[in-house]
């Protein structure tokens, strides 16, 4: 099984070696046809505390770091 990679921006980097991100997406409704936003927070491990807030980062998942961290990040 593959993991899954999302792209989104960095809300909080106020954790130690870790981000929350927040993750945007766009989808038509299947019965009313109008387009929908949706929005999610993911935290995601910093190994190096590098990601500030605003920036627009890669995550991708992995196994678990902590009770909320099932995620890391790759790249700017």
């Amino acid at each position: 099984m593959t993991k899954r990679i999302l792209e989104g921006q960095v809300v909080s980097s106020k954790g130690n070696k870790t981000i929350v991100v927040e993750v945007k997406r766009r989808f038509t409704h299947s019965f009313y046809g109008k387009v929908i936003s949706r929005s999610k927070k993911y935290h995601a491990h910093d190994e190096k505390n590098k990601f500030k807030e605003g920036d627009k980062v890669r995550i991708i998942e992995s196994k678990p770091i902590s009770k909320l961290k099932t995620w890391q990040v790759i790249e700017k």
